[in-house]
């Protein structure tokens, strides 16, 4: 062991949230990490030789997992927060912008996304990146991720606009293979490769996750997706609203993952009372949650988490208040955290790394702190996580047993040179392509008229 594998963390007397069937909660109690694992969770472990991390007055839990996030439109911040058209959100973020990306736009981009990520407690992220230009835009995002020490699963894919080339796709992805996905990395490929079946062929011989983003009104699976192993594990499906009975059946029996975007999936209208959570759940499958844009949101879980909670409280009742029987249940507390835990480390193929806290998992733990005037009194711990709490609530991140966020403030992150560094390339962008958005919108310009 080097000395790095001989460090070792505690995270003293607090509540353990642990999200793992096999290893029970605690009211108080501690967690200790060596190296990148967790190596013991318990009531006063007997520990000496430790840096000790005071958690009393906190939850510790695992990290959240944000399984669908398009992270290379970081600088495009709440640039459309009122869109509800596909076609103008495609015309700005592609025809307009990401026409005009250079491999360090990527690079930007991706990296406050991450940084913001962590900043909220999400330690793995999959990041659909509908923008690989190049090999040298996916290295820029890839090296991103890397420094920014966030766990993430980069998923490569054309880019939108029409001026881009796909010739690179999918032979570049044997090299991304090799330089990436190995047993001891943070960040590993995937391919973004919608219903591309030739494309699925190549990622599959490189035993690679592929996602798909599939909305029913816009796409369908041919009888071709139900020969036997094309479709399992290891695709992922983002959206999945509007599509009929006979594709969940087939998505149920072949085990695919699927993810939901509960604000994007509102702010576009993609979905409606049948409910795409909904759906998978009743078809036996464990859909994730991920938050999909920063051009009208940000890199917040929680935002996601509240959002499943209602919508799906409100789309039940509706069908029940309007006749039908049988509806499925209100949603509880306890179903929306699987979503932004253990179900997305489902989705990313790491169920058995992250996701949940038990000794011989990786150290990828958040501490929230609940002792301030908005959450205090604790009285039920998932309530408070998922209803209660916010991104300046998370007091410290760990990924991989690498603290990244302590204190509230992220660790050895030069957040005044990013952000000098994101405006200009913002700026850049935008006289490159013309494109000047309305900084108070049309509904400011009405006030004031």
């Amino acid at each position: 062991m080097n000395k790095r594998d001989n460090r070792r963390t505690l995270f003293k007397g607090g509540t353990i949230l642990t999200m793992d069937r096999t290893v029970p909660n605690l009211a108080t109690g501690d967690l200790l990490v060596e190296g990148d694992r967790i190596a013991a969770i318990g009531p006063n472990l007997a520990v000496g030789d430790a840096a000790v991390i005071d958690a009393s007055g906190s939850i510790i839990m695992p990290g959240l997992i944000d399984a669908h996030h398009h992270m290379w439109l970081g600088v495009m911040r709440r640039l459309m927060p009122d869109v509800d058209d596909l076609f103008v959100y495609i015309d700005v973020v592609a025809e307009k912008l990401g026409a005009h990306y250079r491999p360090l736009d990527m690079y930007l981009s991706t990296k406050l996304t991450a940084l913001a990520c962590l900043d909220a407690g999400v330690t793995t992220v999959i990041d659909a990146c509908h923008s690989s230009r190049s090999p040298e835009h996916t290295d820029a995002a890839l090296d991103a991720l890397e420094d920014s020490g966030i766990r993430a699963l980069h998923m490569v894919g054309a880019a939108m606009d029409k001026k881009a080339s796909t010739a690179h796709l999918p032979g570049d992805l044997k090299r991304l293979a090799d330089n990436w996905n190995h047993s001891n990395g943070l960040v590993r490929v995937g391919l973004f490769g919608q219903l591309n079946l030739d494309w699925w062929r190549v990622a599959r011989n490189l035993d690679m996750r592929i996602l798909t983003e599939f909305l029913g009104d816009l796409a369908k699976v041919g009888p071709e997706f139900a020969e036997k192993g094309v479709l399992g594990p290891h695709n992922i499906f983002n959206h999945c609203t509007r599509i009929p009975q006979e594709t969940w059946r087939l998505f149920a029996d072949a085990g695919v993952n699927v993810t939901v975007n509960p604000r994007s999936d509102a702010l576009f209208g993609f979905d409606d009372e049948s409910f795409a959570y909904q759906q998978a759940i009743d078809h036996g499958l464990t859909p994730a949650i991920g938050i999909d844009l920063d051009t009208a949101f940000g890199s917040d879980i929680f935002g996601e988490m509240h959002a499943l909670f209602s919508q799906q409280r409100s789309a039940m009742r509706y069908r029940r208040f309007r006749g039908e029987e049988n509806v499925p249940s209100p949603i509880t507390v306890e179903r929306v955290l699987e979503a932004a835990t253990i179900n997305g480390a489902r989705a990313t193929g790491l169920e058995g790394a992250v996701g949940s806290l038990a000794p011989g998992k990786q150290a990828d733990i958040i501490m929230v702190r609940t002792d301030g005037v908005a959450v205090v009194p604790v009285n039920n711990a998932v309530g408070t996580i998922v209803q209660g709490v916010e991104r300046s609530d998370v007091d410290t991140v760990m990924v991989g047993g690498e603290i990244r966020k302590r204190g509230g403030k992220l660790v050895g992150a030069d957040l005044v040179k990013l952000t000098a560094d994101v405006t200009a390339s913002r700026d850049y962008l935008m006289e490159k392509s013309g494109y000047r958005p309305d900084l108070f919108g049309a509904s400011a310009r009405t006030k004031s008229a």
